[in-house]
Formats: structure tokens, sequence, C-alpha cells
């Protein structure tokens, strides 16, 4: 007979995470693991993955673990022009070697252009495959500034995310 898993309250942890890259000449945009065209990409020591690193963010913070500089830093050369998506995988496996299960992920992505939502659920699936859940726990959407702000402007972007972790017994 299987036992229903016991969730004590104070098994559950939030993570909130934040990340932004300005925009570059001759680089390409990532964002969810997508090439998105566009004629600028993010200017960054890795892929520059807007939305891959605040959704690591969001793990670290849930486990009380730093952030993504602190495990990847951007001086070192190792993780130049590093795919984003293979370091949150490892983000992804540092949480479950602390003990905890990803039980749900959203974000946010805040750009004036280009148009995201063709590439949502592509995003979707590529952080699921990378955090190992389903994608039913994967939430992604876009929004844009108003013309407001450094992303209203097209200086840059940005990305939050939220997760839920469970210390499950």
């Amino acid at each position: 007979m299987n036992r229903p898993m016991t969730i004590n309250p104070t098994d559950l942890r939030i993570g909130q995470g934040y990340d932004v890259h300005a925009f570059a000449e001759g680089r390409r945009l990532v964002l969810g693991g997508v090439d998105i065209p566009h004629v600028r990409g993010l200017l960054g020591h890795s892929d520059a993955d807007v939305l891959a690193h605040a959704v690591a963010d969001a793990l670290l913070g849930g486990i009380r673990g730093g952030d993504i500089g602190k495990l990847f830093p951007d001086d070192d050369p190792a993780f130049k022009d590093a795919d984003s998506l293979k370091l949150l995988a490892a983000v992804a496996d540092k949480v479950r070697s602390e003990g905890f299960a990803i039980l749900d992920v959203d974000s946010v992505i805040a750009a004036q252009a280009p148009k995201l939502s063709p590439y949502r659920d592509q995003m979707r699936a590529n952080l699921a495959e990378a955090l190992g859940v389903p994608v039913e726990n994967v939430g992604v959407k876009a929004t844009t500034t108003e013309h407001l702000g450094f992303e209203g402007r097209e200086e840059g972007i940005s990305a939050t995310a939220v997760c839920l972790l469970c210390r499950c017994r």
C-alpha cells in the first residue's frame, strides 16, 4: 500500500529570482534556451539567457544557496559563452542534492521587443527539461513595459521567476 506523501509546512520553500541583461550588437538572443530572431542579443559572459538565470536564482534562493554568480562566476573563463540551460540543470541537481523537489516554477520576461509569445511553449519545454519536471509545472509569460524603463526603451531585457520547493519525506 502506498502511503500518502506528508508535507510539513516548514518543508515548503519559495524562491525568487531576477536577472537583467543589456542588449548588444553581434550577439544571439537566447531566452529559455530558444534562439530568437532579433537585431541584437544580450550582453553577458555566458549566453546571457536572462530567463534561465532568473529561474536559477529562484531555485538557489529557495535552498538559501546564494545566486547564480556564486556558482558560475562571470570572471571564470570556464563559463564563457556557456549554455545557460546546462547551468540551470546543474542548479536543479544541486536543489535535489540538498533534499528538495522542484514543485513549480513561474516566470515573467519584460521586453518591449521582440514579440515572444510564439516562443513561449518551447521556452517552457526547454526549462522543464533542464529542471527535470513536467512542462505543466513551468510557467513563462512575457510582457512589454508600455515603453517605460530600460526594457521599454529597448536597452535590455529582464526576467523574474518564483519557485516552490518541498523537502518531501
